[in-house]
């Protein structure tokens, strides 16, 4: 059981430029960027990546107003991907589906809330909200998922930063293979603007993205990159063992067959590239295949001056031998979704598989110097003959590195 293969069959996500895989897909090749002015709280306008889902979907107003924008960006994500899957929900046996979602800022939205609402009535605590508890531990928009599709099995969230989103689709793929469930629900979410808190602090690291056109303000590689765009969303994925789903006669969308974690242990904001690129390197050789099998890569790079350099040496270090390894960006598209960022940065790829088209990295004017890769596909899509492996990078603070190798899938 160690051994099985894992399978992606269900996608559901949203994101500022679209609330299914064929929009945001869609939006990725036309370059359509979808940032806005977000009227943050002690600070003023600032870019943000919003999203504009129907929480009312899959939600009374009710669970809405007890909940939070975390949980409605997870349920609404969870209840499409298992559509997207074509699964019998109500034959299921719930007691064997697992929920493993990666988060970065949950809890802090709530708290900031309830302090600024008490600061209205000269901080009597008798205003605090009685929801403030379940709103924001840590599990909350996993277990929100639990109690709104009736999930008995596991459920709980993946603090990695912003590593986090791949680090959601490794503990299911784990947690499949050890047998603890038969169906599991991986990937991330984020309601980072909801928080005027990570916007305070970007700022006061110099780190905020700011530009005159808000659809422009994120520019990973471009030489005046200024920092990064916060934003929502959510990417979550069904995952079943290949048995398992060819037992019921699923689509398969990709096999997911190389991962790896690691630390920096050097710095809680500088990125170490040497780890990096060993972090590449271990998930592509769990994959059993060599950097040149890799067929697009997904950069982490969120626009930071330091950061993006820091990661292009580690790109440089693993492809520095592979003519037909083509790189690319989404953050340039939708800013940076935190805990969602990996997920959905590896969603808006997997179509590559069936079109053979690498979307492009936006908003480069002129390129670092320092940023310089070999097949950047800059401004532009690329198509390729094929397209059968991708890999997928997602970093966070602290010095956690998340690389995931996925394939196109064939029966051998």
């Amino acid at each position: 059981m160690l051994n099985d293969r894992i399978v992606i069959t269900g996608i559901g996500l949203t994101a500022p430029n679209g609330n299914t895989l064929t929009e945001f897909r869609r939006n990725l090749i036309n370059g359509v960027a979808q940032i806005q002015m977000l009227d943050v709280r002690y600070m003023g306008p600032v870019a943000a990546g919003i999203c504009d889902f129907d929480a009312r979907k899959h939600q009374t107003r009710k669970e809405i107003r007890k909940g939070t924008r975390a949980g409605s960006i997870a349920i609404y994500c969870a209840r499409e991907a298992v559509t997207n899957c074509g699964i019998a929900w109500d034959k299921i046996d719930k007691s064997r589906v697992g929920i493993y979602l990666g988060i970065t800022e949950h809890g802090n939205v709530e708290t900031e809330n309830e302090v600024f609402n008490i600061s209205k009535y000269d901080y009597d605590t008798r205003f605090w909200s009685h929801h403030h508890n379940p709103r924001t531990v840590a599990n909350n928009p996993a277990g929100e998922v639990s109690m709104n599709m009736h999930i008995t099995g596991p459920h709980y969230t993946i603090g990695a930063a912003c590593a986090a989103g791949n680090a959601g689709l490794i503990q299911g793929l784990q947690m499949l293979r050890l047998g603890d469930v038969d169906f599991a629900l991986g990937g991330g979410v984020s309601e980072s603007i909801h928080t005027f808190g990570i916007f305070a602090g970007f700022k006061s690291q110099g780190a905020l993205a700011q530009h005159e056109d808000p659809k422009r303000a994120s520019r990973p590689f471009d030489v005046a990159r200024n920092g990064i765009v916060v934003s929502e969303g959510g990417c979550i994925y069904t995952l079943e063992r290949l048995k398992d789903a060819q037992n019921r006669g699923a689509s398969v969308i990709a096999e997911i067959v190389g991962y790896a974690l690691n630390s920096d242990a050097k710095d809680a904001v500088l990125p170490d590239p040497g780890q990096q690129s060993k972090c590449m390197l271990a998930s592509i050789e769990r994959a059993d295949l060599s950097p040149s099998d890799i067929d697009i890569v997904s950069t982490h790079a969120t626009a930071t001056p330091q950061g993006d350099i820091h990661e292009c040496q580690a790109l440089r270090k693993v492809f520095k031998n592979c003519p037909n390894t083509y790189i690319n960006n989404t953050k340039s598209f939708i800013g940076h979704s935190m805990g969602a960022a990996g997920a959905l940065e590896l969603a808006g790829n997997i179509p590559a598989f069936k079109d053979g088209i690498v979307h492009p990295s936006i908003n480069i004017d002129r390129l670092d110097e320092q940023c310089q890769l070999p097949n950047l596909v800059i401004n532009e899509p690329k198509k390729l003959p094929k397209v059968n492996t991708i890999l997928n990078n997602s970093f966070g603070m602290l010095g956690i590195n998340s690389s995931l190798v996925i394939k196109r899938f064939t029966e051998d």
